[in-house]
């Protein structure tokens, strides 16, 4: 039956951001600029409106909570590689900040899995922010010089992935949709 168990609304448009994502890379290597941006604009928003719907149609469950953050990391990996295929002169000021950042977040899932059993993605506030603002960057760049914006990008993703691992290291495992560190000290008292 829709609705229950793994076959749900959300679910299908979870891995509808993974299952069309190949698209993306034909449209930015064909060289079909508004048809990549387009297409890229419906598939991120999915990442909005699945949460929405498992919401609205009372369907969150923990699998739909782990299919979103396995999906979102092909995604947003893939988001780095059409900056990077379509819009270097943007990226290039940026390399540095850039490997710091792979480097933080692959921390984030190393201290995870120590300190938890297994990689946890977390969804807190500041992540979720950064997941909206690399989507707006991806189309915003079709049209604008998003130099600095990738800079301001990073920077907050450093401040997200250190609160992430201030959560694993100070807490352990806890709600993967825990928005803040200071709502998991709430919790705890």
């Amino acid at each position: 039956m829709i609705g229950q168990g793994y076959f749900t609304i959300p679910n299908g448009l979870s891995l509808s951001r993974l299952v069309l994502l190949p698209l993306l890379y034909v449209f930015a290597l064909r060289g079909m600029p508004i048809a990549f941006v387009v297409s890229y604009g419906v598939l991120g928003a999915t990442d909005y409106f699945d949460g929405l719907a498992a919401r609205r149609l009372n369907q969150r469950t923990e699998f739909g909570k782990a299919l979103d953050s396995i999906v979102d990391i092909p995604f947003y990996l893939s988001s780095a590689y059409f900056m990077a295929r379509l819009y270097p002169q943007y990226l290039r000021p940026n390399l540095v900040p850039l490997y710091v950042f792979f480097g933080i977040f692959g921390l984030s899932f190393v201290v995870s899995a120590i300190r938890c059993g297994k990689p946890i993605m977390m969804h807190t506030l500041l992540l979720k922010l950064n997941g909206l603002l690399v989507y707006l960057l991806v189309i915003l760049s079709t049209f604008l010089n998003t130099t600095i914006f990738i800079t301001v990008i990073l920077a907050i993703y450093y401040l997200g992935f250190a609160e992430e691992i201030l959560i694993f290291l100070i807490h352990g495992e806890v709600d993967p949709d825990t928005p803040t560190i200071f709502r998991v000290r709430a919790k705890k008292s």
